[in-house]
C-alpha cells in the first residue's frame, strides 16, 4: 500500500485505529469536559462491521462511516455518515484529512447516496472551520448527553 492510499482496516489495524483515535481526540478532553466518543469506541467492532478505512503504513488516518436511513421505516439508506475522522498530529498539514474527507464523498456517490452528514463537538472549533471550507453546512445544534453538537451535512451533486 502507498500513503496515499486508503483501504478498508483489517483486524489487524485494530491497535493503529485506537492508537491514532486517541492521539487525535486526546487533546478535546481538558476542553470539551468529557472524552470524545470517537475515543470510547469499540474499534474492533466497527472493524468487523466494516466501517472503518485507514490510510499510511503504519496507519496515520482513519474514518468510520456508516449507511444511515432517515427513519426505521426507510428501506434505503438516505446518507453515509461521517461517524469519525482521526489525522495522528504527526501527520497534521500533510493532506491526509482532506484525502480522507474527499475518499468519504467518493463512497458516499459509489453507494448511490447523495449525502454525507456529521457532526463535531461545538468547542471543537477547528473542525468546524474544517468542515465549512469542504462545503459542509451547518443543519443544527443539539445537545446530546454530555456532548454539545454542531450538525453538517454535504449535498453530492
Amino acid at each position: 500500500m502507498t500513503s496515499d492510499e486508503i483501504r478498508p482496516a483489517t483486524e489487524a489495524d485494530v491497535p493503529a485505529v485506537k492508537s491514532v483515535t486517541d492521539a487525535a481526540y486526546r487533546h478535546y478532553i481538558e476542553r470539551i469536559g468529557v472524552v470524545p466518543q470517537p475515543m470510547e469506541a469499540d474499534h474492533a467492532v466497527d472493524v468487523t462491521a466494516g466501517k472503518v478505512f485507514v490510510t499510511g503504513d503504519p496507519v496515520v488516518g482513519l474514518v468510520v462511516v456508516e449507511e444511515f436511513r432517515d427513519s426505521v421505516v426507510d428501506e434505503v439508506p438516505s446518507h453515509l455518515l461521517l461517524d469519525s475522522i482521526a489525522v495522528h498530529p504527526d501527520a497534521h498539514g500533510t493532506g491526509v484529512g482532506r484525502r480522507l474527507l474527499r475518499f468519504v464523498e467518493a463512497r458516499a456517490r459509489a453507494l448511490g447516496l447523495r449525502e454525507v452528514r456529521l457532526y463535531t463537538n461545538a468547542l471543537m472549533w477547528e473542525n468546524q472551520r474544517i468542515y465549512a471550507k469542504y462545503g459542509y453546512e451547518v443543519v443544527e445544534r443539539r445537545v446530546d448527553g454530555p456532548y454539545d453538537r454542531v450538525h453538517y451535512r454535504r449535498r453530492l451533486g
